[in-house]
């Protein structure tokens, strides 16, 4: 019954978002698609190998209006779509929108609870089983015209450590696939007075670009570079805490080169350019 409730839920929202941008309300250019389906239906999922998306965060509506770049064949099967982390204090706040979060395939955590809390540890659970789950590493809405910048550059805010433990935790290194989306800040934006900002702005441009999956050997050579130096094996706590810190890292250079591949230094995608597939 929960697996029928959760398919429901999950292609109704889909459809819904897969309608609002078909019907012109607003358009979504999708790139890079098939570095996520081949993940998806590798056999290396036979073997208990997740998947792991991770994206820039812009707007309140990055998920679910992200995955109507999916085939809407996918919304019918909990193995084509995402779990992913969502803000108790934001998603959970009734009854009504618990259900419907559960059901949507959200696990429900607690903002500074740190990174071994029950959503953290059912996250590995999903990928030791082959499924999937979507991250957002900065851990909260950053709409692109507050980003620091650097040297003229802007700057993706740094990702919360949860990725790195998620990723360092499970038994086989999953398949990561960078993702940028662009847009989303415009139809949802932040600040917005009431009524309107649980409207989306009509005729919004988002775009969505899935990156090359990382070489699992980049976060295989972390940990043995690290479990190799001496005063960190001794040291279990403190080896633990540079593992999480530099694979955290790692996933954040390839989200951020993979926006500015697609958006430029700004990170902002200009009406004239075309992300790269």
């Amino acid at each position: 019954m929960n697996r029928f409730l959760s398919a429901a839920t999950i292609t109704a929202v889909g459809l819904t978002c897969k309608a609002f941008c078909t019907a012109g309300l607003a358009s979504l250019s999708v790139h890079g698609l098939e570095n996520l389906q081949a993940a998806l239906h590798s056999e290396r999922r036979l073997r208990q190998q997740g998947i792991v998306t991770v994206s820039n965060h812009i707007s309140t509506l990055d998920d679910p209006v992200t995955w109507a770049a999916l085939p809407a064949s996918y919304y019918l099967k909990s193995r084509l779509t995402r779990w992913t982390l969502g803000a108790s204090d934001i998603m959970f706040t009734n009854p009504v929108f618990s259900t419907f979060f559960r059901y949507g395939q959200v696990l429900e955590t607690f903002r500074g609870q740190g990174i071994y809390q029950p959503a953290v540890d059912t996250a590995i659970e999903k990928l030791d089983k082959g499924d999937w789950v979507h991250l957002y590493g900065e851990g909260k809405v950053n709409q692109p015209e507050t980003y620091p910048t650097k040297d003229g550059r802007a700057v993706l805010p740094r990702f919360k450590w949860g990725v790195g433990r998620i990723l360092s935790s499970t038994v086989n290194t999953p398949t990561i696939i960078p993702m940028w989306i662009t847009g989303f800040d415009k139809l949802m934006p932040e600040g917005r007075p009431f009524p309107n900002k649980y409207l989306p702005r009509i005729g919004t441009r988002l775009s969505v670009t899935f990156g090359n999956p990382l070489s699992a050997d980049e976060i295989k050579n972390v940990i043995e570079r690290l479990s190799a130096q001496k005063e960190l094996v001794c040291n279990p706590v403190e080896l633990e805490r540079r593992i999480r810190i530099e694979i955290t890292d790692v996933v954040h250079r390839a989200v951020w080169a993979l926006g500015r591949s697609v958006a430029g230094d700004s990170l902002v995608l200009e009406p004239c350019r075309n992300p790269p597939r």
